[in-house]
């Protein structure tokens, strides 16, 4: 074999790490192998066995490229081996649907699926999960309630068919808040398996009462998928919100791409949201808030204070000690779970407080303020285009002498407005999840945004970073709302 052909291998697996935006230390971990070893392959010193090339593909979501190359320049791959797809292939989702409908008491789940076999031998049972947590951001929580009521499969009334068929089932866990079903490619009279090359539509149905169900719907892409579609309906009544997240092999926490589109639909009101070719692993999180009209949760927010409605946004208020004590940094990557969790509830924490006010200047939450004693923070730029920036760890490494002094404000007191000296340019240490330090640099507005996040992970208000003498003014006389901050 010439070096020529050597290199393709190395060649992919360097373009799909770099696509990935995965370091070689980052791809070692996900293969089991040394980080020297990856650098060997992609210099063409090693070509890595059938299983490596195979994981590589499904871990890089390579969609059979990898597994491709190597095949081309191994010439000892025995040719019956060569025509097997990696087993992570086996079934293609053409088309997911999933619709969410809530009426007023339980929610109705409906899901949809057009599968075709791509694999070389018969599918006879696909599995499916069934997850619920009524309270996410409070695990203990949500275990004491779902040990005292289990779910249970009499309550989730789970239907399936394939076609006009009733497809079986079997249970593979059955858990107080977790679920797992192999639904089988047969019914009690009949068996129809999926045969290669075939193509099956299958639908199933089940049903949580809302006192086990949480405000929030996720989709995990666990195969290869064309095309994926969520719908949400609501009695419009409820005064409906929605967002949501995505995460994946190549992005962490981050708002979706596109937003959910609003419609009507009867007393329903409907949102639907839609990707293409999603990424193998990525997680699609839609999550809402719903007024109950009995209650004063339906009060307008335009008759609240706007400290009350950050208050009812779930944002902790001036006086609470955990906005007075520096947050406890992370064990990276040891806690690398627990640190994107915690990214997760601050990302919600946004779309939340960016609907109740309009941030011209850019806006931020850090983890204190939702009562969580942690050193994470998100920053969202003024402009609409660029990415939400998430810190870890962080420290002010550098800061520049020159300053300037602008109003700010806080939604731990949001009421006020203060004028606040700030250094126009910072320099600041932060981790990844891998636990690597990274250097990045802020200036003027971005550095005011950053600075007033980092004061927060070190038990500091802005209050106490104003002049002395200088006081905060009442939101209802100042006139910068909207607006970005000036500079010369």
């Amino acid at each position: 074999m010439d070096s020529e052909e050597r290199g393709t291998f190395a060649a992919e697996l360097t373009h799909w790490r770099t696509v990935r935006s995965l370091s070689k230390r980052a791809l070692a971990a996900r293969l089991n192998v040394d980080p020297s070893y990856v650098s060997h392959l992609e210099a063409g010193r090693e070509h890595g066995s059938a299983h490596l090339a195979r994981r590589a593909d499904a871990e890089l979501d390579a969609g059979g490229a990898l597994w491709s190359a190597w095949q081309r320049t191994d010439t000892t791959w025995p040719k019956a081996e060569q025509s097997e797809p990696p087993s992570h292939t086996a079934l293609l989702v053409l088309e997911d649907d999933a619709a969410l409908d809530f009426d007023g008491s339980t929610f109705h789940l409906r899901m949809r699926r057009l599968l075709r076999n791509v694999g070389a031998d018969p599918v006879t049972r696909y599995l499916v999960r069934i997850n619920v947590d009524r309270y996410p951001s409070e695990p203990e929580r949500s275990n004491a309630l779902y040990r005292r009521h289990p779910l249970t499969w009499e309550e989730l009334g789970l239907e399936a068919h394939c076609g006009e068929d009733p497809m079986g089932w079997t249970v593979k866990h059955d858990r107080d808040a977790f679920k797992e079903v192999w639904l089988q490619f047969q019914s009690a009279t009949s068996r129809f398996p999926l045969y290669p090359g075939q193509e099956a539509e299958i639908t199933y149905s089940y049903s949580v009462s809302a006192d086990k169900w949480g405000p929030w719907f996720q989709r995990a892409v666990r195969l290869p998928t064309r095309r994926l579609s969520v719908e949400l309906a609501f009695p419009t009544l409820t005064e409906p919100t929605v967002w949501g997240t995505e995460t994946s092999m190549s992005t962490d926490f981050a708002p979706l791409r596109t937003p959910p589109r609003q419609s009507a639909r009867g007393d329903r009101t409907v949102f639907a949201w839609t990707t293409m070719d999603p990424p193998l692993h990525a997680r699609f999180r839609l999550e809402w808030r719903l007024k109950d009209p009995d209650t004063k949760e339906n009060t307008p927010v335009s008759t609240l204070s706007a400290s009350q409605a950050m208050a009812n946004a779930g944002i902790v208020q001036e006086g609470a000690p955990v906005l007075s004590s520096p947050a406890r940094p992370f064990d990276l990557p040891a806690e690398a779970a627990e640190a994107q969790r915690i990214v997760g509830e601050l990302f919600r924490a946004t779309e939340r407080v960016r609907e109740l006010h309009t941030f011209g200047k850019g806006m931020g939450i850090a983890a204190p303020q939702l009562d969580i004693d942690r050193s994470a923070a998100v920053v969202v730029p003024p402009d609409p285009e660029a990415e939400p920036i998430v810190l870890l760890n962080a420290t002010i490494e550098e800061t520049s002498a020159d300053q300037d002094e602008q109003f700010e404000g806080c939604l731990s007191f949001f009421d006020v407005r203060g004028r606040v000296p700030r250094p126009l340019s910072i320099v600041v240490a932060h981790c990844d999840l891998d636990g690597n330090t990274r250097l990045s640099r802020f200036t003027q507005g971005m550095a005011r945004l950053v600075a007033h996040e980092l004061d927060h992970l070190d038990g500091v208000l802005y209050r106490e970073r104003m002049r002395p003498g200088v006081r905060p003014i009442p939101v209802e006389e100042y006139r910068g709302t909207g607006t970005q901050w000036q500079y010369g």
